[in-house]
């Protein structure tokens, strides 16, 4: 008798939601930044010389970028708010979704985020595109939640 159990697929990273905290659930076409990385020093030990010691020191993250096609002012006035002094942060939360785009498998959520960056769409009479806007988003931390 063969296995039938059931199989771990990997996630599919088409399905994801964004969410703030006082800005409404938001559907985003990318998202890209989710990444960490952590410096190394190397120590160099008197008399040692097959190797030197690596210690880990700080962790750092990258700024997470969103892009969506334009549907409100939301986002903008977040960015404006802050070019005229008006810090607010807020913490992120993306969830990638099941293969039925019901429930959320992974969480990343990012603290006290807030805008460094808009981008505009680009306009073009000849093109049918659609009018797409950019978020890069500075953050104090990121963590995984499920």
């Amino acid at each position: 008798m063969s296995n039938t159990g059931a199989r771990n697929d990997p996630y599919l990273a088409f399905r994801f939601l964004v969410s703030f905290d006082d800005v409404s659930k938001g559907g985003f076409s990318s998202c890209s930044g989710l990444q960490m990385e952590t410096e190394v020093q190397d120590f160099v030990e008197g008399g040692v010389n097959s190797h030197s010691w690596k210690f880990a020191t700080r962790s750092k993250q990258t700024n997470l970028t969103l892009k969506r096609g334009i549907v409100n002012k939301v986002l903008w006035d977040w960015y404006y708010d802050i070019t005229i002094g008006k810090m607010k942060f807020q913490n992120v939360t993306i969830a990638v979704l099941d293969s039925a785009g019901a429930e959320p498998v992974i969480e990343f959520q990012l603290l006290r985020a807030f805008p460094v960056k808009w981008i505009g769409p680009e306009l073009d009479a000849a093109q049918n595109n659609l009018a797409v806007e950019t978020l890069e988003l500075a953050h104090q931390g990121l963590s995984r939640r499920k």
